[in-house]
């Protein structure tokens, strides 16, 4: 048996250079990567905590200076921050964990039963409005729930009573509007999952007497639950973050009836001028969207064990 030399640069030919030095080499390719994701994301971050323990403002300062826990001690004694929480906590759970989710569940489900051109139809409406710019869909609800919008103008020829209501129930209308913006996310990502159920789980479960509900209960739904947690986690993560959507529909009013912790940010850090305590209140959106997701990675280790 004959042994075939190896000739230099060949990668079985074992290397001399020490692993860590290897390691190394083999990770020169991501290194411009990880600069940019220093550079862009990191520092800002890191900067932006620093900001958060300090008085720093905008206008009126002679200079910034540590105050520590200060505007953390502060947000926790203000009302108006807590209001912040809790309607952030109603539009992330109205529109996203409850909204987006059981619609787009719902839409996927029966455009598996739908016929081609109905699908079509109903995909391309579902769709525009999830690629309209926040702004532009903010204007269009907006539209959608003045005074004398469309809605109201539906209702009056029904001859059903009317109302302002993005004065009486703006924090509802801005769930809705968020709902209808993204859904399609949700349908999508369901619609994916749907196509990955074995058919005959399904049949054998009918032939057994299970109805539609029964099916989808005991039979699709289990099979596609780790989709269902992970669309829950991006959602939510999503729906933490809308600013441009209801600063454009209400601008956080009236009073602060819709007013979610990124609005609250942005009117402590810019209309204020108090950059250290609305990058403070940031920082508490960050903790409570890590909170969210810790939960959902939670969840999903629960489904694999």
């Amino acid at each position: 048996m004959t042994t075939v030399p190896r000739r230099a640069g060949d990668p079985r030919r074992p290397s001399g250079a020490p692993a860590p030095v290897r390691s190394l080499l083999r990770g020169l390719p991501t290194l411009p990567a990880v600069i940019l994701l220093a550079v862009f994301l990191a520092g800002p971050i890191a900067y932006c905590v620093y900001y958060a323990f300090t008085d720093m403002q905008l206008t009126g300062a002679s200079g910034t200076s540590f105050v520590g826990l200060d505007n953390f001690t502060r947000a926790f004694g203000d009302a108006d921050f807590l209001n912040a929480v809790w309607l952030t906590l109603v539009f992330v759970i109205g529109s996203a964990v409850i909204g987006q989710n059981t619609l787009g569940l719902a839409l996927a489900v029966l455009m598996e039963k739908a016929t081609k051109p109905v699908r079509s139809v109903v995909n391309g409406v579902v769709i525009a409005a999830w690629v309209l710019p926040e702004v532009v869909a903010g204007y269009l609800m907006y539209a959608f729930f003045y005074n004398q919008g469309s809605l109201n103008s539906i209702l009056d020829a029904l001859h059903l009573p009317q109302q302002n209501w993005l004065y009486t129930m703006p924090i509802l209308a801005v769930c809705l509007a968020n709902v209808w913006r993204g859904t399609a996310f949700s349908m999508m990502v369901f619609s994916a999952a749907l196509n990955d159920v074995p058919q005959e789980l399904v049949e054998a479960a009918e032939m057994d007497g299970a109805g539609p509900w029964q099916r989808l209960w005991r039979v699709v739904l289990p099979v596609i639950r780790r989709s269902i947690m992970t669309n829950l986690m991006l959602i939510t993560l999503q729906t933490l973050s809308v600013f441009g959507l209801i600063y454009t529909m209400t601008r956080g009013g009236p009073g602060n009836k819709s007013e979610t912790l990124p609005i609250f940010m942005y009117q402590q850090a810019f209309q204020n001028s108090l950059i250290g305590y609305g990058t403070a209140i940031a920082l508490v959106l960050l903790v409570v969207g890590a909170l969210f997701s810790a939960v959902y990675i939670r969840l999903l280790k629960l489904e694999d064990d």
